[in-house]
């Protein structure tokens, strides 16, 4: 299992965004980590999630991310 943040945050996305996430510069993973935690800290509703199922809660966090960010 991935103990760093970004490894954590490409864990949570599908194959087909985990691939393109990896693709890109070590300092935009980094980024994109970030706002995931920061997502995973602050939403209510994902918290609710992640007492029912964390691997949930991620993938929807990473989600969000990808989608403010246009990919």
């Amino acid at each position: 299992m991935p103990m760093d943040s970004v490894g954590r945050f490409l864990a949570a996305l599908d194959p087909e965004h985990r691939e393109a996430v990896g693709a890109k510069p070590r300092q935009e993973q980094e980024r994109l980590a970030a706002a995931w935690e920061r997502e995973l800290e602050s939403d209510d509703e994902l918290d609710t999630l992640d007492e029912l199922s964390p691997p949930a809660a991620e993938a929807e966090a990473a989600r969000r991310v990808l989608d403010r960010e246009g990919d």
